[in-house]
């Protein structure tokens, strides 16, 4: 299965993506600290499915990649997704996220649910719960540590320094047990080292709980968020998820009307699409061929 290389212009950017396959449109997004490259054996696990999967960079996530308006809020990331699938020629689309590319998926899902057909997320649950464990839940608080840190004037300078240590330790904080592959892990860092990069994308931690960098404008979009999603779903998470807690997957299915399946893998962490490519395939391609 070969798969491509190319750029996608969608929302003011060129989107360097990774595809492979012909068929039904699944568009994949990735999170934080991650890249398009994690996506790579689902993508040609669906290629081969009779999918035409698609794995973007997320905004900031490469040079050019500056968000054009400044902003890397979830309601901004999904409405790159609405724009690629269209970009793409399609009139709708499966859409995948993992961790900040889940909290993408859902914001596309609130803003343009008929471009939407089935929802895939992993390892951000979606709810009123998230919020309140920030705030209240010490646990999450404990696990959320480098959320604040990154608000501070020393987070990029301290990410970047000794070949970004910082960032392994997230892997391995948030992963116990895996071992990103060495190769994987020099591209991973490669694409942090690029002029740029990784102050955008600390870019979406610093408007996440607001200040100076969120703009009053912005506010008419973001309030489309947040609520019920009306298409069906497939959650996934790892038991020992060190980023996210598994506690907060509890009531998430009050806000799926359409339906909503939660499978927590056992000896899987927060990037377990990696650390159980097959498992996290099965599951992913049983819904879309079977449903709920």
């Amino acid at each position: 299965m070969t798969l491509k290389q190319h750029t996608v212009r969608a929302n003011g950017l060129d989107f360097p993506v990774l595809e492979a396959g012909d068929g039904p449109l699944v568009l994949c997004l990735h999170g934080f600290p991650d890249h398009a490259r994690s996506w790579t054996d689902l993508i040609e696990r669906l290629a081969k499915e009779g999918y035409r999967a698609v794995a973007p960079a997320m905004r900031g996530y490469w040079p050019d990649g500056r968000a054009p308006d400044g902003c890397y809020q979830s309601w901004a990331t999904g409405g790159d997704a609405v724009a690629l699938i269209e970009a793409l020629g399609s009139e709708t689309a499966v859409v995948i996220g993992h961790d900040w590319g889940a909290a993408a998926a859902y914001a596309a899902a609130n803003l343009a649910p008929e471009r939407i057909n089935k929802l895939i997320t992993m390892a951000v649950p979606y709810g009123p719960q998230i919020r309140a464990a920030f705030m209240l839940d010490g646990d999450q608080q404990r696990r959320s540590w480098y959320m604040f840190f990154f608000q501070t004037p020393m987070a990029v300078m301290a990410a970047g320094a000794n070949d970004f240590a910082f960032i392994d330790r997230l892997w391995a904080e948030w992963s116990p047990g895996y071992v990103l592959p060495d190769a994987d892990r020099v591209a991973l860092k490669a694409m942090f080292a690029h002029p740029g990069v990784l102050e955008e994308t600390l870019g979406y931690y610093r408007q996440l709980f607001g200040g100076p960098e969120v703009k009053p404008e912005w506010a008419e979009t973001a309030a489309k968020l947040g609520g019920p999603i009306s298409m069906p779903a497939l959650y996934l998470h790892g038991r020992n998820d060190g980023c996210m807690g598994v506690g907060l997957l509890d009531g998430m299915e009050d806000q799926f009307p359409a339906g909503l399946r939660k499978v927590v893998m056992e000896d899987a962490g927060h990037f377990l699409q990696l650390e159980q490519p097959q498992r996290v395939a099965e599951e992913i391609i049983g819904f879309l061929k079977i449903g709920i």
